[in-house]
């Protein structure tokens, strides 16, 4: 999956120095949920123990090939939310030097249409801390709507006490 700025893909070993560079940053991890890494050893355990799986994409930042930040979608008996078994969650990061420059709604556009027309979800969720509203305006991009509701996500490493807002996309009609 790809646009003219950023490729997705799935994450290798190789990609372990540039998730640490930019997933030590202390802004960046949790805001997402997650505590800065603290090794490039630590970043390849990541890449190895949880970004390997058919739902995490690496986005590549087309003019250096570098990894700059994650996308993917959790399904259901994975969500932080409770959602239905024909549903999924929707989650990403990037790196703080390409933030503000659409990169985090030109790769969710992706996964939405991978989840809908790939995988054939008939609802998708989102869920971002209040005190990250960029998160939130990236959905709104994207067409999730608020649910107006709060809930706390228990299995985050960082922020499991802080309530999360809900976001959430139904597919369009053809």
């Amino acid at each position: 999956m790809e646009t003219e700025s950023i490729l997705l893909r799935r994450w290798q070993e190789s990609d372990a120095e540039a998730l640490f560079k930019y997933a030590s940053d202390p802004e960046v991890g949790p805001r997402a949920g997650w505590p800065p890494h603290k090794s490039v050893k630590e970043s390849l355990e990541i890449i190895r123990n949880v970004f390997n799986s058919e739902s995490m994409w690496a986005v590549i930042w087309k003019e250096s090939g570098e990894a700059i930040g994650c996308v993917g979608y959790l399904s259901a008996s994975a969500s932080n939310l409770k959602i239905a078994d024909d549903q999924a969650e929707v989650g990403y990061w990037i790196a703080r030097p390409y933030w503000g420059k659409g990169i985090c709604t030109e790769a969710l556009r992706l996964v939405i249409d991978y989840c809908f027309n790939e995988k054939g979800f008939t609802m998708l969720w989102g869920d971002y801390f209040p005190s990250n509203p960029a998160s939130g305006r990236v959905m709104e991009k994207c067409g999730f709507v608020d649910t107006g509701k709060e809930t706390l996500c228990p299995n985050l490493e960082v922020g499991s006490d802080c309530p999360v807002r809900v976001m959430q996309l139904k597919p369009k009609r053809q």
